[in-house]
């Protein structure tokens, strides 16, 4: 009995670190030194600042994911993001932010050559007054390309809807953009 018990867990804990969304996340992360050239789709949109592709990685269940190229004098900066989820009712969006954190906290990536990386982010409870919700990943330990690299998940408030995304950029993103809006 003991012994099925045990198994029983060990698969269910299996499960949580080899979900289809942590699986996106981790293609994602890997590719960030490359500028997120290996799961750059199709052109959607160019502007003189941005330039907007589909992603080839889709997380489960998501309305849209992009590779966004934000173009500078000095260097250009790329993001990958996600609407993983949009409602009206916030406590249906707060769910699937909920979800999506557990999904992905303490995300163990491996990149080829590297020491394996943990995806490490403090839960922060929405509430709807506060309009937006925004929890900040690192990876530990960050050497090298991989200290630039941000992950956020976000809850927000868009009009009359909720909308939840994951995000993946450089920190330099900022950057790029103020430099790219002064331009």
């Amino acid at each position: 009995m003991l012994t099925m018990l045990t198994g029983s867990y060990l698969s269910h804990a299996q499960d949580v670190f080899s979900n289809k969304t942590n699986t996106a996340l981790e293609k994602v992360i890997k590719d960030f030194p490359n500028r997120f050239r290996n799961i750059k789709g199709e052109l959607i949109v160019q502007r003189p600042q941005t330039v907007e592709y589909r992603s080839t990685i889709q997380v489960p269940g998501s309305s849209s994911c992009t590779v966004t190229r934000y173009v500078a004098s000095n260097s250009d900066a790329y993001s990958w993001s996600c609407t993983a989820a949009e409602n009206r009712d916030f406590n249906l969006a707060r769910l699937k932010f909920k979800e999506i954190y557990e999904q992905i906290e303490n995300t163990i990536i491996k990149i080829d050559g590297e020491k394996p990386f943990i995806l490490s982010g403090q839960y922060k409870t929405p509430q709807e007054e506060r309009k937006a919700t925004t929890i900040i990943f690192e990876l530990l330990p960050a050497v090298g390309d991989m200290k630039k690299l941000k992950i956020e998940l976000t809850l927000q408030n868009i009009g009359n809807s909720w909308k939840v995304a994951l995000n993946a950029f450089d920190v330099t993103l900022s950057e790029a953009q103020s430099t790219a809006s002064n331009n």
